[in-house]
């Protein structure tokens, strides 16, 4: 009898001791759900939620949270562009190129760039790696001073066009490198091969990094050192080849150069030509 009033006992306490139970369950599931759902709890985020994994959220004012350093963007990437060899002008009318090529040059550069600044003109100056790398506050004086840059390649090898791709390759791309470099991330407009010895395989490979193939249409043979009469002299007899001119702040004595230079862009001047760049696009 007493053993039946016992189990008895048990059994009318038991709805009691299930409603504890569920009373209990029902206070850790409300706990656990309010931890998932605080902010910065690792939740799923909702609209409003800060931002995860160190990217900022969008909106004014957004902060990062975790471990993570925000993500920079990334520099972007010249556009590609065409891949003939260039010589028009940008500007409509009647216009010239000026290029220079085969410095820069600790004597030469600052006095032509003295001639192209005291006529108001400026110019594409077509660089050959190493002596950008040698001389980077020319470079950045260029470009400051609102001029264009060229790679004109690293050893200026006129024969590269008989040469394996690979050897063009190394050629452009080291060049280009020393220049970005030596001029703190300045754009390289052109690539002007020494000597013309583009091939198309080279030229697309410029075309690609955003450098149009750049060519001439005068040459005044300022590099050869012929008198400053017979540099002139030259310009007047081949203006009509095109417009873009080629003089030299490298390889040498530039003497004549600079004094030819300052009289052509006074006698183009004075024939209505305009100065321009070479077009890119």
């Amino acid at each position: 009898m007493t053993e039946q009033r016992g189990t008895l006992a048990r059994v009318k306490a038991a709805p009691q001791w299930v409603a504890v139970s569920l009373a209990a369950l029902v206070v850790v599931i409300a706990s656990v759900a309010s931890a998932l759902l605080a902010p910065g709890s690792g939740g799923r985020s909702g609209a409003g939620a800060p931002a995860v994994s160190g990217r900022p959220a969008s909106g004014a004012g957004a902060t990062t949270t975790g471990s993570h350093p925000p993500i920079r963007p990334t520099a972007p990437t010249v556009a590609p562009v065409p891949d003939s060899i260039q010589h028009a002008t940008e500007a409509a009318g009647p216009a010239v190129n000026i290029t220079i090529d085969d410095g820069p040059d600790p004597v030469w550069t600052p006095k032509v760039l003295q001639v192209l600044r005291q006529h108001h003109v400026h110019a594409t100056f077509c660089m050959i790696g190493p002596q950008a790398r040698a001389h980077p506050d020319l470079v950045k004086q260029v470009v400051a001073q609102g001029h264009r840059l060229c790679d004109h390649t690293v050893h200026h090898d006129t024969t590269m066009d008989h040469k394996p791709f690979a050897y063009q390759k190394s050629e452009i791309m080291d060049a280009l490198s020393m220049i970005e470099q030596a001029s703190g991330g300045a754009r390289v407009y052109y690539y002007r091969a020494p000597g013309g010895a583009f091939t198309p395989p080279s030229r697309a490979l410029a075309a690609q990094h955003g450098m149009r193939p750049l060519g001439w249409n005068i040459d005044t043979k300022d590099f050869d050192r012929p008198g400053v009469p017979v540099i002139l002299g030259t310009l007047k007899d081949e203006i009509h080849n095109g417009p873009t001119i080629l003089f030299h702040d490298g390889g040498g004595n530039r003497t004549q150069t600079v004094k030819a230079l300052g009289e052509s862009l006074t006698w183009l001047r004075q024939q209505g030509y305009a100065f321009s760049f070479p077009k890119v696009d």
